[in-house]
C-alpha cells in the first residue's frame, strides 16, 4: 500500500502520538491538543512530553498547527505514516459483512452492469464515501451473443452480449420501415460470424464483409456495424456510488475540489487515468492528498484495489474522500468488495 521507499521510523513514543492524533482527527475533525492526548487511557506521557513530541513531528512535517487553535492536526505526510507503518503492523480490518453479501453470486452471474451498480452502492454506504467500481474492459472480452430487434418499424435495437456478461445496446433509425425479416436474418448472421471473436479486434470488420450478399443485405449491415467495431468506446466503464450522499455530507470539503472531482467522473478518461496505477497492483493502493496526480484534488485522498483472475487485473474499487477519511475502514472495505468481484468474474474469463 506504500508509494515508494518506506518513511523513516519515528520513536515509538512519537509513533504513538501521531497515532492518537490521526485517530482522534479523523473521529471529530477537530485539532487534537495536548491535554486530550496526555489524559486518554493508555497514553502513559506528561502533558509536556506530549507538547515537546508534538512539536517535534510538526517540525518533522507529520503535524500542522491551525493558527486559531493549541491543537495539530495530521498532514498528507502524517496520514501516509499511519496508513504505510501504523496500520500496516495492525491485524488486517475484515470487511463489513454487508459487502460479503452484497452480491448472489450465481443469480448475478451473467449481470455484471448490475453487480458493479449494487456493490458501489454497498461500498458507498458503509465507508459514506463516494465509490467508484471500473469494469473490464472490452478487449478482455468476447462476444457471445447478438441480437437485432425490431423497436417500431423505423427503429432497430442491436444487442451485443460479451462473455463477462456485459452488455451494449445501439438504437439505429431508417428513413424507411425496416423489414421484420431483415433483422432477423442480420440476427443469425452476425452470430454465426462474429461469435467468440475478441471484442476489438480488426477481424469484426473482416468478418461482416460477404461479397456475396445482396445490397440490401449488405446496406443493412453497414448502418449497424458500429455497434460491433465500435465496442472499444464502451472501454472504461464507470460505476459510481453515494454521489448524492457525498455531495451532502462533505459540504465542508473546498468546492474547487469538489467541482473538479465530479468534473473527472463526467470525463472519464481523467478518472480513469487517476485509477489505472491500482491495477498494476496485488495490493491495496492509495494517494493521499497531494500525491493525487491532479493538484486541484489535494484535499481528497483515494483508496483502491483491483479485481480480476490470476495473472490478469480486469478493473479497480475504489473510494474518494476527504483527506479525513477512516483508512482502516475504506482499506478493509474496498478490499474486500474486489475480492468478490474477483470471484464473481472468476469462469467467465477462458
Amino acid at each position: 500500500m506504500t508509494t515508494g521507499a518506506p518513511p523513516e521510523p519515528l520513536r515509538p513514543r512519537q509513533e504513538a502520538i501521531l497515532r492518537v492524533v490521526v485517530e482522534e482527527h479523523i473521529a471529530t475533525g477537530a485539532p487534537v491538543g495536548s491535554k486530550h492526548i496526555a489524559g486518554r487511557e493508555g497514553v502513559g506521557f506528561s502533558p509536556s512530553t506530549v507538547r515537546y513530541e508534538l512539536a517535534r513531528l510538526e517540525d518533522l512535517g507529520y503535524l500542522d498547527h491551525p493558527h486559531t487553535s493549541a491543537g495539530r492536526v495530521p498532514t498528507d505526510r502524517g496520514y501516509r505514516y499511519y496508513v504505510d507503518a501504523l496500520l500496516e503492523r495492525d491485524p488486517p480490518a475484515e470487511p463489513p459483512a454487508v459487502v460479503r453479501g452484497a452480491l448472489d453470486l450465481p443469480a448475478m452471474r451473467r449481470e455484471v452492469n448490475a453487480a458493479l451498480s449494487r456493490l458501489a452502492d454497498v461500498v458507498a454506504q458503509v465507508t459514506n464515501l463516494l465509490s467508484i467500481v471500473t469494469a473490464p474492459a472490452p478487449q478482455s472480452s468476447t462476444i457471445r451473443h447478438v441480437e437485432v430487434l425490431l423497436l417500431q418499424p423505423q427503429l432497430v435495437m442491436v444487442v451485443v452480449i460479451t462473455s463477462t456478461g456485459a452488455v451494449t445496446k445501439r438504437v439505429f433509425a431508417f428513413d424507411g420501415p425496416v423489414d421484420p425479416g431483415l433483422c432477423e436474418w442480420a440476427g443469425a448472421f452476425l452470430n454465426e460470424r462474429v461469435t467468440g471473436l475478441t471484442v476489438g479486434a480488426r477481424m469484426i470488420e473482416g468478418r461482416l464483409d460477404e461479397p456475396t450478399l445482396g445490397e440490401k443485405e449488405r446496406d443493412f449491415l453497414a448502418v449497424l456495424s458500429p455497434a460491433l467495431t465500435d465496442l472499444d468506446d464502451e472501454a472504461g466503464l464507470l460505476v459510481v456510488g453515494g454521489r448524492a450522499r457525498f455531495l451532502a455530507e462533505q459540504r465542508h470539503l473546498d468546492l474547487v475540489a469538489i467541482d473538479r472531482l465530479m468534473e473527472s467522473i463526467e470525463e472519464r478518461y481523467a478518472l480513469l487515468a487517476m485509477l489505472r496505477g491500482a491495477l498494476s497492483r496485488n495490493e491495496v493502493y492509495l494517494r493521499i492528498g497531494s500525491e493525487l496526480p491532479d493538484r486541484s484534488l489535494a484535499g481528497l485522498a483515494m483508496v483502491a484495489a483491483n479485481y480480476g483472475v490470476p495473472r490478469r487485473n480486469l478493473g479497480t474499487v475504489s473510494v474518494l474522500g476527504p483527506v479525513r477519511m477512516d483508512y482502516r475502514l475504506a482499506m478493509a472495505t474496498v478490499r474486500g468488495a474486489a475480492q468478490l468481484l474477483s470471484e464473481y468474474v472468476e469462469g467467465m474469463y477462458e
